[in-house]
């Protein structure tokens, strides 16, 4: 079962800040005694990536990530190794720039001069590290109510508040009497809480429709004269995220080797008397905000706030992996109807409420029918290997001698 991504705000990264040691032999932090730094040469496929085409999603980080203070924190375990601070990326951000572009050739050696593939420790997760996967969906709508349109997709609310209590926690609710209280529940929304507000930034054909656009994060609704209008994360209701698969199997309503979305998709739409009632089961509630159409090629903005790349971008847990991180992803993917290796580098753009621990990682797989298959059907094993930034240029040839020996 995916979940939505986008669940914070570029803002937020910069709340994110600790301290590492420098590293004089390799030029970058060192990584903690739990991770182990290998060869490029130990990456299967490193040398068939087109990374050429990787060095640009690289760029568009950069220029994100120095508009902010260098001391500003991106994630990951800041005792471990490079990466979790603004300022740790400068080196590699500048010599990038001078990069040619096209260059398959230059673009291995900038990543291999710049960055120290390093394995992270091993998660609690039985069977290892997983794979899944994540889509933008195109559906129907209409920007005004009538016929078949009839479920709303709401813009944040303008009380909906965020703000810290005593013990420093992120509270998200609404004010009520002077105090600070839940925001409303699915169900509540559902049931006409905000239908007042003039929230509406559209009208979808199917409430299912809009589930799945909630659980994505982002998506595209074509209207009735063929115009796409594009939309992405804007706030959550601060309810706790309940997946629904799980609590489907709980139920007996599907078995629990056919948890996808598929099979939850077909039972929605197979009981519409009753899908109403499963979905109120997840509380949570996605927010939407209308996206710029001058760039259809784009995927939506993630949580580092840079348009996401299909079969370059990654929704990762940040405590483990800061954002912007490059990382090298060895997995099994549905492709054209078939599973393909899946051998590229990728990079950590974007979260997930599901997604938790060194071990679980989303695979942004684009918009359209194929990228929808392809993201229902992942579910794969496979290894994630961060490439931890220099402070200096180093040479792949000394690191590969000095581990053979």
């Amino acid at each position: 079962m995916k979940v939505f991504k986008r669940i914070a705000p570029l803002c937020a990264v910069v709340a994110l800040c600790g301290c590492h040691m420098e590293s004089p032999t390799l030029g970058a932090k060192a990584p903690s005694s739990h991770a182990r730094a290998l060869a490029f040469s130990q990456l299967p496929g490193w040398q068939d990536d087109a990374l050429e085409e990787a060095l640009p999603v690289f760029l568009a980080e950069c220029h994100k990530i120095e508009s902010l203070p260098p001391e500003s924190g991106l994630g990951g375990d800041a005792s471990a190794h490079a990466g979790h601070q603004v300022g740790d990326w400068q080196a590699a951000c500048t010599a990038a720039r001078a990069v040619p572009t096209g260059d398959r050739a230059a673009a291995r050696a900038f990543f291999e001069q710049w960055f120290v593939p390093t394995r992270m420790a091993a998660g609690k997760r039985a069977g290892g590290m997983l794979f899944t996967g994540y889509y933008e969906p195109e559906i129907r709508g209409s920007l005004r109510r009538g016929g078949i349109y009839q479920t709303p997709v709401y813009r944040r609310p303008s009380d909906l508040l965020r703000q810290r209590d005593a013990q420093g926690n992120v509270v998200t609710g609404r004010l009520h009497d002077g105090q600070v209280v839940p925001y409303w529940t699915r169900a509540q929304i559902d049931g006409g809480a905000l239908a007042h507000q003039k929230l509406e930034l559209l009208w979808l054909a199917d409430p299912v429709d809009l589930f799945f656009l909630q659980i994505q994060g982002s998506g595209r609704v074509r209207l009735p004269n063929d115009e796409v209008v594009r939309l992405g994360f804007d706030g959550l209701n601060g309810q706790p995220y309940v997946p629904l698969g799980r609590a489907m199997v709980a139920q007996g309503l599907i078995g629990s080797d056919d948890v996808n979305m598929a099979s939850i998709r077909g039972w929605l739409e197979a009981n519409p008397g009753k899908a109403r009632a499963v979905m109120e089961q997840n509380p949570n509630y996605v927010f939407f905000r209308e996206l710029p159409s001058d760039s259809p090629l784009a995927g939506a903005p993630g949580a580092l706030g840079v348009p996401l790349t299909p079969g370059r971008s990654m929704a990762v847990d940040r405590s483990y992996i800061p954002l912007g991180s490059p990382v090298w992803v060895q997995a099994q993917v549905p492709v054209a109807g078939h599973i393909a290796a899946w051998n590229r580098l990728d990079f950590a753009q974007d979260l997930g409420t599901d997604i938790k621990g060194p071990d679980r990682a989303d695979l942004y797989m684009g918009w359209g029918p194929e990228a929808a298959q392809a993201a229902g059907n992942l579910h794969s094993p496979g290894q994630m290997i961060l490439l931890v930034p220099r402070s200096e240029p180093g040479q792949e040839k000394k690191h590969r001698h000095k581990h053979k020996h």
